[in-house]
């Protein structure tokens, strides 16, 4: 069973959603610094005031699409933990998840792995440590109580599970592998789950 990220961002109201979508774009084209909201509103051919008027500043664009994103990420997580039983059955469909999302939505991916979220979020968590890696990690915690995954530090476990997939995602954001990355989940999988499997 395949989960998917819902398009982002998620929200009734069109223009809203039409910012933070064009916002997306740039930022992960251009970087964060590199665009302002003028840039915002020139490709999204919309007026100022309509930015303003759901946003104060670019800063709050940028925290709006990193809670959306995460937000989105949690759900799908939360639904593999409650629709797999295994370890190895949820821990595969995490890997799924990310390789799929790279695929269909590289823009959200290169915004979750390399946005420098200090520069828009003083007080925001590691993305590491946001709720829908937590739940990864909770995979694997499960996963070492259930007999499934050798017992470690979890946080060594996590990062031998799922560091090699999300390796092979930045090399599928940065142009290095041809097609969709999520082709390879077969191999990449079995190798993650080599290297902490019982």
């Amino acid at each position: 069973m395949t989960t998917s990220i819902k398009p982002i961002p998620s929200t009734p109201d069109t223009t809203r959603a039409l910012i933070l979508d064009t916002a997306l774009g740039l930022f992960s084209r251009t970087g964060y610094f590199n665009t302002s909201v003028q840039d915002i509103r020139k490709e999204a051919d919309i007026s100022i005031g309509s930015i303003y008027h759901h946003f104060p500043s670019k800063e709050a664009i940028a925290k709006a699409i990193y809670h959306d994103l995460l937000a989105q990420m949690e759900e799908a997580m939360r639904n593999i933990l409650a629709t797999h039983a295994s370890a190895y059955e949820r821990c595969r469909a995490a890997v799924a998840l990310l390789l799929s999302m790279a695929d269909s939505q590289p823009a959200a991916m290169e915004f979750i792995l390399n946005a420098r979220h200090r520069e828009f979020m003083s007080d925001g968590v590691p993305i590491c440590s946001s709720s829908p890696f937590a739940l990864m990690k909770q995979m694997v915690q499960e996963g070492m109580e259930q007999g499934e995954i050798a017992l470690m530090d979890p946080l060594v476990a996590a990062t031998s599970l799922f560091g090699g997939p999300i390796r092979m995602i930045y090399l599928r954001l940065d142009g290095l592998i041809d097609g969709e990355v999520s082709r390879h989940l077969e191999p990449v999988w079995q190798c993650s789950w080599k290297s902490v499997s019982r």
